[in-house]
């Protein structure tokens, strides 16, 4: 397709002189130095000195992992940072609009309000896939950002790739592909795909699948051109240290990983399993991520219910096309089979 990234970044941000650093100028760490160029404390304690601002070590694990190079990606506080930065680098407030399609992350739409765009929202079809043709035909020349959630949450399920396809050849701004969830899905991840669009970032996280929410990373792939527009407006230091060093703890344990994605998806079968055991769940929801969507007669009234007993689920029956759903995220052994008898005594 004929896309140019110059013609939808903003014109103030192709102005834009970044920040540099002390570390940013000052990158041989391989002999001894002392450090007097960034107004440290010098009293070593593991944590005294400013994080690496590009995160060369944690990139380098991911790209080995993932198979790109790390000119491609881009790490951030949580996903809703990176999120954060292609508003800033891409939307003009007042002029330019973003595309979602609820029912969808909300986030979405809280960083659109933030930043002053506006947000077209088009409906998932029944059988929550995107709707191609009322996507497009509400496109217009200010429409910069398309976000696809795949797997999509709430819903759980992943889009169609021949969808997804005529989207990122069709749509004439960014499409975000958000694949937080793609260690449970059975579907390969667009990463494979993403020199062939140079439309397309995708972004993924260590929040649910690597287990590691607390440290709040995110992670954006993308082409060497858009990440280098990104990284001229990231907060010089965004990713602290001691984040830095327990992604690269995880990153290196693989099997370890894969052993928990494998027990994850064995309770989610169970789980699925036993609700179809509940008389009163009218619906469950085919899911390719660690959570299932169900559909029951009276979700505020049920949501109480599991409070009383201990059980926190989720109640998405404010959200389109989700009345009177609940979803329940694939707890351990334990959690689901205490889930499962709270059920049975409603």
């Amino acid at each position: 397709m004929n896309f140019s990234i110059d013609n939808i970044t903003r014109a103030n941000i192709k102005k834009v002189s970044p920040y540099s650093s002390a570390r940013d100028e000052f990158k041989d760490f391989s002999k001894e130095m002392v450090f007097l160029d960034a107004n440290e404390n010098p009293f070593e304690n593991g944590v005294n000195r400013y994080p690496d601002p590009q995160q060369i070590l944690v990139k380098m694990e991911l790209a080995k992992l993932k198979g790109v190079s790390i000119h491609q990606l881009l790490l951030g506080n949580g996903s809703d940072e990176v999120l954060d930065l292609l508003f800033r680098a891409f939307c003009e407030p007042k002029e330019d609009n973003i595309l979602t399609l609820p029912p969808t992350y909300g986030m979405y739409k809280v960083l659109a309000e933030i930043n002053n765009v506006e947000n077209k929202e088009v409906l998932l079809t029944e059988n929550f896939q995107p709707n191609v043709n009322a996507i497009l035909a509400s496109a217009n020349k200010n429409s910069k950002l398309l976000f696809l959630c795949s797997p999509n949450n709430p819903t759980g399920n992943s889009f169609t790739a021949k969808e997804v396809e005529k989207l990122l050849n069709s749509f004439k701004g960014i499409v975000v592909i958000d694949e937080a969830y793609i260690d449970f899905s059975s579907q390969k991840s667009w990463l494979q795909r993403l020199s062939e669009f140079p439309n397309l970032v995708i972004t993924q996280t260590l929040s649910k699948a690597y287990g590691m929410a607390g440290i709040r990373l995110g992670i954006c792939y993308a082409s060497s051109e858009i990440i280098s527009i990104l990284n001229k407006i990231k907060p010089p230091y965004n990713i602290n240290e001691l984040t830095q060093q327990r992604a690269i703890d995880r990153l290196v344990k693989p099997l370890e990983i894969k052993n928990q994605i494998t027990t994850i998806l064995n309770q989610r079968m169970f789980l699925i399993n036993a609700l179809k055991t509940i008389s009163f769940i009218e619906k469950i929801y085919p899911t390719d991520a660690n959570f299932v969507l169900v559909k029951v007669p009276d979700a505020t009234k049920i949501y109480h219910q599991l409070l009383q007993q201990g059980v926190v689920v989720r109640n998405r029956t404010s959200q389109p096309l989700c009345e009177n759903t609940l979803r329940l995220t694939v707890g351990n052994e334990q959690e689901n089979t205490k889930l499962i008898n709270a059920l049975k005594t409603i």
